[in-house]
């Protein structure tokens, strides 16, 4: 054949598909939604997923305003003064501590995060504020630049005086922002910068005080920051400082997002699987529609191969509509993301388009289309001429090896999707097979429904429900296809919603009746008696009095924390050896604690070794249990102890657990500090207190939980709304499907109907029949699906979120019934022109 006569064919193969496509227009607007909803899912989570590592990767510097910093939460040791020396020295240093700050003007006060500069920090990004030139002048005035927020809370002007601890200085300017601080984070603790040669005047830097001590460094540009933090880190962490790199930071940024990134990219899997369901769902029925038209296409002439590729084509060209319609939604949707995140992610996230997203939101269309409907358009292939004078209707042969050939290319495509948006080989693995039980436990379902409805047919019911439970297993029946898709659909909305439950649990707030709602930090073992009683003053109660001392790692089973660390096949995690522990000591159990292992001892003396309790992730990441020895260094004094018991903690209860609990009588004359809570009636009293004991007890850290709480829970409502808004974007998806689903029934049962009534079977008998049938269907699949989403789910909590499922009563309430009637009402509405026509004009218009 020439080549004008090949392009001349494939004008011709095109226009016969643009023509016929045409004329179904109606036919295939559920198959063109369910591309475009699955497409816009998956567009605009990718994109704003890639705009949100771009952005972070590009702004890594200004995220910390150095290339890297060296930083420790106690003075440095002489060892890491030498490692900061051969660097070259720091090009800028800090020192940082959370403390009340004091208004004397307006006798306002807040907790604020004084942080004490020295140098030319920030080397990258730029303090803002207002005087723009406040920003580097207020080191030569000696003045502070205070949070714009808190300026204006507290209506305070530049040259205002603000007391922190011993000092009082003029404020220099507004704040308005500090590279590396985030809006969630700065209302909690608002930054307040000093100059650092006032830090100690202030009086703050004291015994239990959490300081933390930071040096900035601007790096060569030739400098290798992989290789830095492999070298330095070891001897920095051997010392209790630690490195942190622009680039590590970028990385440590982007996890934080890990799990709510997981979850929205579960929503795009979800949403594109439904798509693909309600693909395969339309064509199936479409195509066997179009079985005469293939017939008689031949009987003119058009090969087999023409006819496959008219429908191929058409086919391919709404992939390519829907593809293009869902990459312009997802795009116009990822608009959304940065708007509603801005107060939980610390840079200005900058949209752009990205092409490869958009390439393959356009590709994703046509290949699910081609895909999900290769398996009925095989079936094109095989039909004969001589369907255009058979009556009944016939199922074409399938050749076994393209049916499987193409079942390969599905689950293949299905595995490279969810690799593609995992990036873990292995739950993509888990992801197909949990698809393909999926799709084999409905299948057996349905078959076994089947079977026991023709073994144990009820004879002696009535006319109407012994023929709709008949129509369940009669030849043609749709009881196989409906289950799988209803019951896919169901399965996969409803481990969306136990999902989206599941994240949203990690995040709520609970605030119990009795627990306190203001905290007091840092105070003093000769100060405690003097707070409590001007809590009591006020007519407020203290609920606890906790001491903390703090302490190190000594040893782990006789083995010291020095040898465990220089050890490369120590299976201890190595937070265990380094981190400061903040203990406390009590003779029981608190309302947050339960008792997972051992005995829990709640006296104790100095004279034997020393029983403690420690909670269950201290245990797992120190590899010790009951009856192992751990030695502490508590400022000095080594203090041999054995565990005891282990507890499990719930660390989401607003109340200071702790991961090691000493027994009383042992720790009562070692240097600590206390931990005040109380629980204050309203803001007015709340202000009065925190007024009151700055003024005087300067270096008591006073936390606000109501405050905090209302910050925290604006944020929350707002990462619930775009999580509730994706998974309904999944869920309507989901209808769209079990809508397609349901409609495809209908030419099935066309015939039927008409011969009924033919016969004199009345419209309401007819009604009823059908009602009964997509009662049962609706009734089976919803129930399966429903049932195998609460395994899924399971495995997500426990595999991927690493969390406990609780599964939420609402999909049996609401998603069960919910489904029921949406495939009931679809199914009838189907069927009312059928039993309102006269049964000759339902043939010519349906079976023509």
């Amino acid at each position: 054949m020439s080549k004008s006569s090949t392009k001349t064919n494939f004008g011709w193969l095109l226009k016969m598909a643009i023509r016929d496509g045409k004329a179904s227009t109606k036919k295939l607007m559920l198959f063109m939604a369910s591309i475009v909803l699955g497409i816009a899912a998956v567009v605009s989570i990718q994109s704003f997923s890639n705009n949100l590592k771009k952005n972070i990767a590009l702004q890594s510097k200004a995220l910390m305003g150095a290339d890297y910093i060296i930083d420790s939460d106690k003075p440095i040791t002489p060892r890491v003064e030498s490692i900061i020396d051969s660097l070259g020295g720091a090009d800028g240093r800090e020192i940082s501590f959370a403390s009340m700050a004091a208004f004397p003007g307006n006798q306002g006060t807040k907790l604020v995060q004084v942080r004490g500069i020295e140098g030319g920090f920030p080397f990258y990004g730029e303090l803002e504020t207002n005087p723009a030139t406040a920003g580097i002048e207020f080191q030569q005035k000696d003045a502070a630049l205070v949070d714009a927020t808190v300026m204006l809370q507290l209506g305070l002007k530049i040259g205002d005086p603000i007391k922190i601890g011993n000092i009082s200085i003029p404020i220099a300017g507004a704040l308005k922002s500090v590279p590396g601080s985030s809006s969630i984070f700065s209302s909690v603790a608002p930054p307040v910068l000093i100059p650092h040669n006032l830090i100690e005047k202030t009086g703050l830097v004291q015994t239990g005080s959490r300081i933390d001590y930071k040096y900035y460094f601007v790096a060569e540009p030739t400098t290798d920051m992989d290789r830095l933090d492999r070298e330095l880190d070891p001897m920095l962490d051997a010392n209790e400082a630690d490195l942190d790199t622009h680039t590590s930071t970028s990385d440590r940024l982007g996890r934080r997002y890990e799990n709510f990134g997981k979850f929205l990219n579960l929503v795009a899997f979800i949403a594109l699987l439904l798509g693909c369901v309600g693909i395969a769902s339309a064509i199936h029925i479409y195509i066997k529609e179009k079985l005469k038209t293939v017939a008689i296409l031949k009987c003119l002439g058009i090969s087999k191969k023409n006819s496959f590729l008219i429908f191929l084509l058409q086919i391919a060209g709404i992939g390519f509509l829907g593809g293009v319609i869902g990459t312009f939604i997802g795009v116009l949707l990822q608009q959304l993301f940065p708007l509603i995140l801005q107060d939980f992610i610390p840079i200005e996230i900058e949209i752009s388009l990205e092409p490869r997203v958009i390439f393959i939101g356009i590709l994703l269309g046509v290949l699910m289309s081609i895909l999900f409907a290769l398996y009925p358009l095989i079936g094109t292939l095989y039909v004969s001429p001589l369907q255009t004078l058979r009556v009944e209707e016939s199922n074409p042969v399938r050749s076994r090896k393209a049916g499987l050939f193409v079942l390969a290319g599905i689950f293949l495509f299905i595995f490279l999707f969810s690799y593609w948006l995992l990036e873990d080989w292995l739950y993509a693995l888990s992801f197909v097979g949990g698809v393909i039980v999926t799709f084999a436990l409905l299948a057996g379902v349905a078959n076994l429904f089947m079977k026991a409805i023709r073994k144990y047919f009820p004879k002696s019911w009535g006319f109407v429900p012994r023929q709709s439970l008949l129509n369940l297993f009669r030849p043609q029946n749709q009881t196989l296809i409906l289950v799988i898709t209803i019951g896919v659909g169901t399965f996969l909305i409803s481990t969306l919603y136990f999902t989206k439950d599941l994240l949203l649990a990690q995040a709520s707030l609970e605030e119990q009746a009795n627990s306190p709602n203001m905290i007091l930090l840092d105070v003093q073992n000769d100060q405690q008696e003097k707070v409590t009683k001007t809590i009591q003053s006020q007519q407020i109660p203290v609920l606890e009095n906790i001491p903390i001392v703090t302490m190190r790692v000594e040893s782990i089973k006789g083995r010291p924390a020095e040898e465990i660390q220089e050890d490369t096949t120590s299976r201890i995690n190595g937070w265990v050896l380094r981190h400061e522990f903040r203990t406390t000591y009590r003779d029981s159990l608190i309302s947050s604690e339960v008792l997972q292992e051992g005995e829990w001892i709640g006296t104790a003396s100095m004279n034997d070794t020393v029983p403690i309790s420690i909670s269950d992730n201290f245990a797992e990441d120190a590899k010790v249990g009951p009856g192992d020895a751990v030695s502490f260094n508590v400022q000095g004094v080594i203090l041999n102890t054995v565990v005891k018991s282990v507890r499990t903690v719930d660390w989401s209860r607003m109340q200071l657990n702790f991961s090691i609990v000493f027994p009383t009588g042992v720790l009562e004359d070692a240097p600590q500090f206390r931990v005040l809570t109380t629980k204050v009636p309203d803001e007015e009293a709340s202000a009065n207190l925190q007024q009151i004991l700055v003024d005087q007890f300067p270096n008591v850290t006073i936390i606000d939980l109501r405050q905090v709480l209302s910050i925290i829970e604006d944020l929350l409502t707002k990462i619930s709304w775009l999580i509730n808004f994706m998974a309904f974007f999944s869920i309507l998806t989901g209808i769209i499907v079990l809508i397609g689903a349901v409609r495809t029934s209908k030419y099935q049962r066309i015939r039927e109907s008409v011969l009924l009534r033919t016969i004199g079977a009345r419209s309401e008998q007819i009604l009823k029949i059908l009602a009964l049938e997509y009662l049962y269907l609706g009734v089976l699949a919803a129930l399966s699906g429903i049932l195998l989403s609460l395994i899924s789910s399971q495995m997500l909590a426990w595999l991927v979120f690493e969390t406990t499922f609780i599964p939420s009563w609402k999909p049996f309430l609401i998603l069960f019934p919910g489904i029921i009637l949406v495939v009931l009402i679809v199914g009838l509405s189907n069927s009312l022109g059928v039993i309102k026509s006269p049964p000759l004009v339902v043939l010519r218009k349906e079976l023509s």
